[in-house]
């Protein structure tokens, strides 16, 4: 049995669960989510708990049952809380603007990058070096921070470049000047 699978998920007050063929929709204070279920999971809610259960001992179902749970977890969290990544971009010029729904970043390269945020994605630039991102959807904020980072990763000479807020980049010490 899987450790994770086997344990029930709350249901929180102002979210509502429906299970359907397939699928699983998640209706809460902040959103909609839909999580596509396979046919080898069966789901229940019982006593204000989903509980997550597997229709035989194939590998498959096996493989599948926890990462159904935590799906299933995400999304009720992301209804009622939602999820926050923060990005942070260090060096000179280096900078981030929000316009409407297209964020701007200078990081040094011969022009300045537009990235559209992706639909449920809310954005945040504090002082032009901090980047915000919120959603629902914990993949989908994940993706987005990621898709951001890659523009520039931190460099491990100067440390320019965007990190995740927290994140201690790898440093080396540069040349040494021979005596």
């Amino acid at each position: 049995m899987s450790r994770i699978g086997k344990l029930p998920i709350q249901i929180p007050d102002k979210v509502k669960v429906t299970v359907g063929k397939s699928d699983v929709l998640v209706d809460g204070p902040k959103g909609k989510l839909t999580i596509p279920v396979s046919a080898l999971m069966q789901i229940a809610i019982e006593n204000g708990q989903i509980e997550i259960k597997r229709s035989d001992e194939s590998i498959e179902a096996r493989s599948l049952h926890g990462l159904t749970r935590t799906l299933i977890a995400n999304a009720v969290k992301g209804v009622t809380v939602g999820f926050e990544d923060v990005l942070e971009i260090s060096g000179v010029g280096y900078r981030a603007e929000l316009k409407g729904n297209v964020l701007t970043v200078n990081l040094g390269y011969s022009h300045p990058i537009d990235f559209t945020l992706p639909a449920g994605i809310q954005c945040e630039v504090d002082k032009q070096v901090r980047i915000v991102l919120r959603g629902i959807d914990k993949a989908l904020v994940g993706e987005t921070a990621a898709k951001i980072r890659d523009f520039k990763k931190t460099e491990p000479y100067k440390g320019k470049g965007v990190k995740y807020a927290g994140e201690q980049p790898r440093r080396k010490v540069g040349k040494q000047g021979v005596a």
